[in-house]
């Protein structure tokens, strides 16, 4: 049984119809406003579709792990590229109320669906109260699909359910990484190894080279009985049949910093106690270069080194070496991302960037998610 897409729906059935829209508007906000606007972006197509045709769109998201964050910074930020009335209310009655005076066309953004404790909890009250307010649901939010929640899994069962244009385009893209064209190069970063290690067996069944850098690769070299320093370490390591995989590739060199803040390039055998490794190395690029340039295929899930505190040289010169193939390359999770933001991936139209991280990754390992399942 498939799922039925947004565009399934006859354009008659659209006009005046009442529309919730569970999108992913889950970004980044730094003193009060919104630093990326990539998610909402993409996900913006389904609604301005449904708009553009009549419907009532009612948008409902998440945002942030604090469960009383507001996506009020959000709806400023959507009216750059349309327009939105913000609702400071999930079904109580300000929403009933903005939702009855709908005209065909009006968007309305709802508050941050986790200020009501019942959405986690996937709640079928909640669940009914969020289904009451439209006649058809469509499910945009990809990203967040491995979660079951009631605007995720709960809605679907109560009202008729589709698939939005960016959930679509994410399960093509990714169900092309379950099935790569050979030769195949995957890279794999992050931390929790505990957590990786069923999709990094995976991989290295499926891919013709696996690199596994960022914290994992620390897990790498303590199994290997190196020494890390104070670098961060997973509970559990990577096992001998995984390290000796012949498709398993790890750092060569690494950047590493002192207690003093200082950062120098060395060998993984070289690392003293006082230092963590922060990045990769020049050398490993160089051994990257050639499978870049030779994969009909590349995944990509997870920056080389701890971006956000300036570590970002060798991630953005990978993604450079992506930009002048005309190969395939799926890009996933949003520290990935937010890594690459300043490099221009225009010179290659195959790259396709996920908004899934978490959602991604267990996509990758399982071929189905909660929220793929109840659109089915």
């Amino acid at each position: 049984m498939t799922m039925r897409r947004v565009d399934d729906i006859p354009l008659s059935e659209l006009k005046g119809k009442h529309i919730l829209v569970r999108s992913d508007f889950n970004v980044p906000i730094v003193n009060g406003e919104v630093a990326d606007l990539f998610r909402v972006e993409q996900g913006w197509k389904t609604v301005q579709y449904l708009s553009e045709h009549g419907a009532k769109v009612i948008i409902i998201s998440h945002i942030g792990r604090d469960p009383q964050e507001s996506l009020e910074p959000v709806a400023r930020a959507i009216k750059k590229i349309g327009r939105v009335v913000f609702i400071a209310d999930l079904t109580g009655p300000a929403t009933r109320g903005a939702v009855y005076a709908m005209r065909e066309g009006e968007i309305l953004l709802l508050e941050n669906l986790r200020h009501d404790s019942r959405e986690a909890e996937n709640d079928e009250s909640f669940a009914k109260e969020l289904a009451s307010l439209a006649d058809i649901y469509v499910d945009d939010a990809f990203a967040a699909a491995h979660r079951a929640h009631a605007s995720i899994v709960g809605v679907a069962k109560f009202i008729p359910s589709y698939a939005g244009f960016l959930m679509c385009h994410e399960i093509q893209e990714i169900d092309s990484a379950r099935a790569p064209v050979h030769p195949s190069f995957a890279i794999l970063g992050g931390a929790k190894f505990e957590t990786k290690a069923p999709l990094i067996k995976l991989l290295l069944e499926k891919y013709d080279h696996v690199f596994i850098t960022g914290a994992l690769s620390n897990d790498v070299f303590r199994a290997r009985g190196l020494s890390v320093g104070r670098s961060l370490v997973s509970k559990e390591l990577p096992s001998e049949d995984i390290i000796s995989h012949p498709h398993f590739l790890a750092p060569i060199d690494v950047t590493v910093e002192s207690s003093d803040g200082h950062a120098r390039v060395k060998k993984p055998n070289e690392i003293l106690t006082d230092e963590r490794m922060v990045d990769i190395g020049p050398d490993t690029v160089a051994m990257l270069a050639p499978h870049i340039a030779e994969a009909n295929f590349i995944l990509w899930n997870g920056p080389t080194g701890i971006y956000e505190e300036g570590y970002d040289s060798y991630t953005e010169q990978i993604a450079q070496l992506a930009t002048k193939t005309q190969t395939k390359v799926v890009i996933g999770g949003g520290d990935t991302i937010a890594a690459i933001a300043n490099v221009d991936l225009s010179n290659n139209p195959n790259i396709f960037l996920s908004t899934g991280g978490g959602a991604m990754m267990e996509y990758l390992l399982k071929g189905n998610l909660p929220g793929i399942e109840a659109l089915k």
